[in-house]
């Protein structure tokens, strides 16, 4: 009575699961179209085995030895098909194009050997016997009939060992959790009566596939975000302010006359600064902060250069062996001077510090222009938005804004340690 209790909640379980996952696999939008089909019809042979080993369980008592005896065929087929699938879908995800046919044509002789022995259980009992009870006993040859399973199962593991370089490692632990259990309870059932661990071992394998479609779903969104925050910034870096640009290409004009060394100096820091900025497009990852902080100065003098005595810049940067996302530090400043610098105000002092703490970096840059409100929706707060997002998706980092106490802004970026 106990076995039927467990058979059932097993087989109930595996049914559950694997209607989530065809649930799951049909609405998820980022898979992949093979890799869709794949889980489509992984889970649905899995639904199909679970369904038999329902009706065989409840109408166990009902049924004739005939009947019987074609559901435990199509139950033993049905629970056979996941096998040789995951060994397609290992091939698959390996890309090994050298040795997959091999791979796959082995599977398959080996798949139906298996299927040309479980169908002369329909004539004989040699393999095994249905007693009228309607359990099944091992006949003399039933090991033979496991062997292409056994086979195929090895097979599985020694190419995943083989090929576990080409994988990665959420890929290489799924494999492993879905083919292991199954090798080891195969080869077990060939020579004692394990059924109770192969029906737990199906569930397994099929949860360790359920897992990886929500670890590669939840890993093509965070790709995907990251992609849309890069855009996002390249976006930035190409809607220059227009009315920057202009003036620092009339205040060359004008200098040019005026001031020929001050002319060749802003000429060299406008080029540096479109440099920094269009260099940025093709930076994927994390750059070294010297390289921000460089871009920083080549802003920094053009403005100087400009503003002459309204705007003064202070440096204590000490601490540089780090890297944060591109165009963080640089667009942090401009924001500081373009919504605190007023001529017919005090003078603009901007300070930019860095500095090394236990957590990781923190960059700091204040100024003591007018400030802004914390729960305006204006530009100044939308611009650092952005960086914020960058930061996060980046670089797991932090933007803080705050008002001082003095008057102005001070914008603060944590950098975690494992960045550096």
């Amino acid at each position: 009575m106990w076995y039927t209790i467990f058979s059932f909640s097993i087989t109930s379980a595996a049914l559950l699961i694997a209607l989530l996952g065809i649930w799951l696999t049909a609405i998820l939008p980022l898979i992949d179209r093979w890799s869709k089909r794949f889980f489509i019809l992984y889970f649905t042979a899995l639904m199909a085995c679970s369904l038999v080993s329902l009706a065989d369980l409840i109408m166990n008592q009902y049924l004739g030895i005939a009947l019987q005896r074609i559901f435990g065929f199509v139950e033993v087929l049905l629970l056979s098909v996941p096998i040789p699938m995951l060994t397609g879908y290992l091939v698959h995800c390996c890309k090994n194009d050298v040795k997959k046919k091999a791979v796959l044509r082995t599977t398959a002789v080996f798949w139906i050997m298996f299927f040309l022995l479980l169908g002369s259980t329909l004539f004989t009992e040699h393999i095994y016997i249905v007693q009228t009870a309607g359990q099944f006993q091992r006949g003399e040859w039933f090991a033979l009939l496991l062997i292409p399973l056994d086979a195929i199962t090895l097979l599985n593991m020694v190419c995943l060992i083989r090929w576990r370089r080409l994988l990665s490692r959420k890929y290489f632990l799924a494999f492993l959790i879905a083919i292991l259990p199954m090798t080891a309870t195969l080869l077990v059932q060939t020579f004692v009566d394990v059924s109770a661990l192969l029906d737990i071992s199906t569930v397994l394998s099929a949860v360790s596939m359920f897992g990886l479609i929500i670890s590669e779903q939840i890993a093509q969104n965070l790709r995907q975000q990251q992609e849309i925050a890069c855009q996002e910034a390249s976006v930035n870096v190409l809607q220059m302010r227009p009315h920057f640009i202009y003036n620092t290409m009339m205040s060359i004009y004008y200098l040019i006359a005026q001031d020929t060394e001050k002319a060749q100096q802003i000429t060299l820091d406008f080029s540096a600064y479109l440099r920094k900025n269009f260099t940025a497009l093709a930076k994927e990852g994390a750059v070294p902060f010297d390289e921000e902080l460089e871009h920083t100065r080549a802003y920094l003098s053009i403005e100087q250069t400009r503003f002459e005595d309204n705007l003064f810049v202070e440096f204590d940067t000490p601490h540089t062996s780090f890297r944060i996302p591109p165009l963080t530090l640089q667009p942090i400043v401009e924001n500081a001077v373009k919504h605190g610098l007023d001529p017919e105000l005090s003078p603009l002092h901007v300070t930019i510090k860095t500095r090394h703490t236990e957590n990781g970096s923190v960059i700091t840059v204040e100024d003591t222009g007018p400030g802004f409100g914390e729960n305006d929706n204006d530009e100044p707060h939308v611009a650092l938005a952005n960086i914020q997002k960058r930061l996060q998706m980046m670089c797991d980092g932090k933007l803080e804004i705050a008002q001082r106490k003095e008057g102005g802004t001070a914008v603060t970026v944590w950098i975690p340690e494992y960045t550096a």
